[in-house]
């Protein structure tokens, strides 16, 4: 199968990622546009989307898979960023080195399964390591599971679990993975990327 991928520049990315989000319901607060905007400006960030047919309709495309990322700076001004280094200092190394953290991502029930999220990934580590990126960080909940699956195969480590003392399921894990040019070898998704308005 060939994975049909578009990296869009930030203010079509941003209303692309708003429409999308629109069909994930276990994302208790969508992104806006402008939210969206306000995040990636001045910063480096990556804005893919992933499309694919209607299986009884070839014809009509949608949008089935979203991923975005962005550096975190060092310093840091954004609070929730300044939060996330704060609460990752002791397993994660930020002075010095290019940290890419993804944001928001998944991929629309029906088409789960089908390898997009991987597809997407290894495209987004294509990109980093291009730009010279040294680890991409993820947090992601407990009750995720097929997040954190496809993160396993992907080789992503977990470095910390902040455990919900209410709710297990709510828990937050975060994950890391170092870049290294040689890790696309392992690499195994059939792409076409398209670069929207750049």
């Amino acid at each position: 199968m060939e994975y049909h991928i578009k990296q869009y520049d930030l203010e079509q990315g941003a209303l692309e990622i708003q429409y999308i989000e629109e069909f994930f319901g276990e994302f208790p607060r969508k992104k806006t546009a402008a939210e969206i905007v306000r995040r990636l400006t001045g910063r480096a960030h990556l804005i893919l989307l992933a499309t694919a047919p209607l299986p009884d309709d070839p014809g009509t495309v949608l949008p089935v898979s979203f991923k975005v990322a962005h550096e975190i700076k060092v310093p840091e001004t954004e609070a929730k960023l300044v939060d996330l280094m704060h609460r990752l200092h002791d397993h994660v190394q930020f002075a010095g080195r290019r940290v890419l953290y993804t944001w928001i991502g998944g991929t629309r029930r029906d088409w789960r399964g089908q390898g997009f999220f991987r597809a997407l990934t290894e495209q987004q580590e294509l990109w980093a390591i291009a730009q010279g990126f040294d680890e991409i960080i993820v947090k992601t909940k407990n009750k995720f599971y097929d997040m954190r699956g496809t993160l396993d195969h992907l080789r992503f480590e977990v470095v910390k679990y902040e455990r919900n003392a209410a709710d297990n399921a709510e828990s937050k894990v975060y994950l890391s993975k170092k870049l290294l040019p040689e890790m696309l070898k392992t690499h195994r998704s059939a792409k076409t990327v398209v670069e929207i308005g750049n």
